[in-house]
Formats: C-alpha cells, structure tokens, sequence
C-alpha cells in the first residue's frame, strides 16, 4: 500500500471488520456495494481536500439523504470508515432523519462523533441479522494471547507478565461451570471467565480484583486500553420494533461498546411499533469486553414484556433490556433516565449485567438495576429505581445511598443464582417503597438457597 499525494493511506485500504474498502481511483465520490455485501467507497481529491479542510466529516459527504425514507445505512457505515482511516471526527447534518434499514451492515466507530440533533430511525420489522449492531465503538489496538500464564489465584495482587501497556485481561477455565441456574430457566452453567485490568509490570488494578481460583486457563486474551477519550454525543433515536416469534432471539440493533475510555453523553432512545408479541432486545447501549464507560444524561425507554416457555418448559416472562453490560469493568450511568413510568409493570427493567465489576448509578431515574451472573462492588447513589429494584449476586461492596427503591425488596438476592454476595452492603439515607406501595409483605433484602442445588460456587449471605 502507498500513501498517495492526497494524504490516503493506500488507494484500497482494507478493513475486514467493518467490510470496507475505500479507494481514491475516480473524479466522483461514490459508494455502492459488491456482489458479495462489501461496502466499496471511492473519494474524489476534490472532495478529499474539502473534507480535510473542515476537519469533520458528515454523512452527507458520502450520500446520506436524510430524508427520513431513503435507507442511509450504507452511507453512514462509509462516513466511518473513511473517518477512521484519517483520523476525522463526524457530524450528522443537523435536521436529518437517517432511515436505518434490516441491511446487514454494522458502522464502526473509532473517532469522536456528534449525532446532534439528528434523528435515526431504526426499523426492525424485516432485519436480515439481528446479530448485526447498528453501530459498533471499536479500539484501533488489536487483543493478543499473552504467553507463560497457566494459574490465577483469587485476589492475586502481580502476575509474572510483561505487557506493552496497560490491558485487560480476560480468562476462562472451560473445565470449571459457575452460575448454573436454577428455576424456569436453568441451564448447565457457564465456563469460570474474569476480566481485571493488568498494567504493563504485571500488576492487577486491586480495585477491580481477581475473583476466582485458576488452577487452570484454557484461554487467555489480553486488550490494551486506549488512553484516549472517544466521545459520542447527542442523537435521537427510535427504534421501530421486531414482530417476530416471541422467543429468546436477541436482537443487537444498537450501540455496541467495545473499546475503553467512551463517554456517551446526550443520547435518546425511543421504541415505537411494539405489538403482542415479539423477541426480546440485548441493549441498544451494550457494553463489553472494556473499562471506564460513562453514560451520563441519556434517556432510554423500557421494552415491553413478552412471554415464552423456559428451558424448564414452563412459561417465563423474557427479560428484554436497554442497557446490557457484559464482562465490563467501571461503568458508570450519570442522570439518565427512561421515557416510560420506571414502576409500569408491562415494561421489562431497562438493565442486565453479566461478569462486571464497579458499576454505578449516580443520579439516575430506572426501572431497575441487575446483576445475573455476578458484579463485583456496585454504587447506587441520588437515584431512584422503579418496579423491579435492585437484583444482584457477587462479591466486594455494594452502596446504595440517598437514594429511594420502588422494588418488591430493598435488595433482592437473586435465588436463581443462590443469593449469594460474598462481601458487604452498605445502605444509608434511602427510602423503600415496597412494590410502588401496592403491597405489605416484603423483605428489606430478599433471597433464598435451598441447599438442594449446585451453583458451582459456594453461596454466601452479605
């Protein structure tokens, strides 16, 4: 590849992640798509130069009508990758409304990217993959198998690595099953996984620490952390809703965060087209596989409850979220709220979390906050959650202050996971309105083990 007098870095520079390849060959800036899905962006010099003098690049620069009707996914996914690849950040154009289609098609977002007032709208009533994100925030830097490290310890504090920066570090044991379920839907467990941050001697951020013995890891991958900030503001968006079999086929139409250091900031999210029945949503803001994301003044909407038959073939309610969290590390939600009333019972609560550590809510307005296969030290602060409460396992300290719970308990253990927390609650200046004030029984921190079961782990109270 040659960087060419214009400045491009290579007149066909590949990307195999966002399924992009950019030239520079033609006196006309084009984008269209081959016989085989791949998105082929050609870039005039005169319209090179102009873009580079702004500083920014917009989706108009690349075709985006937004005219609300026309589907601008294609031109929208070739902004980015033409931002990516010289560092430009991107601007909607005010006014717009992008029609976002079912086109298998996923926008990578490397730079900082102002949606503004822009509207997007997200139709899902015929989507080719709903494993396919709308958007995905992605690192430059590049995950690697680190060599010479067959056991971990709970709590060890340095572990006998060299690393080019500081990384987060995912292990799995596949040989050991943690968090095997209980109830409706059971299951068989997963495999022991953590995630903890390694600087580049080899020492472990105790703040976020190891929670699990490994005797053995039979995988391990390490992901350097960007030290810089990429910030996602502003947009208003609204997703039209699937109809399809009410059954557990997530769909990803969303943001997708994997890369560390984001602020999200300014968001809206709205639902419309929501019928009788219909599959559940894994998060239009997901969030995975990094550390230090702030969502701060967003708004997010509930999606409404469906029914279906559970693996223990018995109907469930299937939880379908707004936010989801997994294998995360310091994430934090500062004054968000959601559009529908966060103690209406016909909306799912709006957060699920997996494998995470130091999650907080800070001056948030939600129907819920959950933790399904543990969080390790959690904050509640000036916030108030709706119907469904707090639900939680794990370990460390969980906080929840000045803050007032509508829940069915002030905490609730989850019994399906063996209501374990192996650490501490610490509790102060809140108010608990049992159930929203709908009913007189209740428990300040709710749970129950029958002993009868195997969770894979040893169960604990606070």
């Amino acid at each position: 590849l040659k960087i060419n007098r214009w400045g491009l870095y290579g007149r066909q520079t590949k990307s195999p992640a966002e399924n992009v390849v950019i030239t520079s060959k033609k006196k006309v800036t084009m984008v269209r798509t081959d016989e085989n899905g791949k998105l082929l962006v050609n870039v005039s010099l005169r319209d090179f130069r102009r873009i580079k003098a702004n500083g920014f690049v917009r989706y108009s620069d690349f075709g985006a009508r937004g005219d609300g009707k026309t589907d601008d996914m294609d031109a929208i996914a070739a902004t980015h990758a033409f931002a990516n690849e010289n560092g430009l950040s991107v601007k909607a154009d005010e006014g717009a409304i992008y029609y976002i289609g079912g086109k298998n098609r996923t926008a990578v977002i490397r730079t900082d990217t102002d949606f503004g007032t822009a509207e997007f709208t997200i139709d899902d009533s015929d989507v080719r993959d709903r494993n396919a994100h709308i958007f995905l925030v992605s690192s430059g830097l590049k995950p690697f198998r680190p060599d010479g490290i067959s056991s971990l310890k709970r709590n060890q504090e340095k572990i006998d690595i060299s690393l080019p920066g500081t990384c987060i570090v995912t292990v799995t044991n596949s040989n050991v099953k943690r968090y095997i379920r209980f109830g409706p839907n059971q299951n068989n467990g997963s495999p022991q996984t953590d995630i903890f941050i390694v600087d580049k001697n080899g020492r472990v951020d105790m703040n976020a620490p190891v929670i699990w013995d490994f005797d053995r890891i039979t995988d391990i991958s390490a992901l350097p952390i960007d030290e810089t900030t990429l910030t996602i503001t502003g947009g208003r968006f609204t997703t039209i809703a699937n109809s399809a079999e009410s059954k557990y086929n997530y769909y990803s139409r969303g943001i997708a965060i994997r890369r560390s250091n984001v602020v999200v900031n300014g968001l809206e999210h709205r639902i419309t087209g929501e019928g009788d029945h219909g599959a559940p949503y894994g998060g239009f803001i997901n969030i995975g596989d990094c550390s230090y994301v702030t969502v701060s003044n967003t708004i997010l909407t509930g999606h409404k409850t469906y029914q279906t038959i559970g693996s223990a073939g018995v109907p469930v309610a299937m939880g379908s979220y707004d936010i989801s969290i997994n294998r995360a590390l310091n994430v934090s939600f500062v004054n968000c709220t959601q559009t529908n009333d966060i103690d209406d019972s016909r909306y799912w609560g709006i957060l699920g979390s997996n494998y995470c550590k130091n999650l907080v809510y800070d001056s948030c307005n939600l129907s819920r906050f959950d933790a399904h296969m543990g969080v390790a030290n959690a904050t509640i602060r000036n916030s108030t959650l709706g119907h469904q409460g707090i639900n939680a396992i794990g370990s460390g300290t969980f906080t929840v202050e000045n803050s007032t719970i509508y829940g069915r308990n002030l905490i609730s253990l989850r019994s399906d996971y063996g209501s374990t927390w192996q650490g501490e609650f610490i509790i102060r200046n809140c108010v608990f309105v049992p159930s929203a004030g709908r009913m007189n029984s209740f428990s300040l921190i709710g749970g129950s083990y029958s002993g009868q079961h195997d969770f894979g782990y040893t169960c604990y109270m606070p």
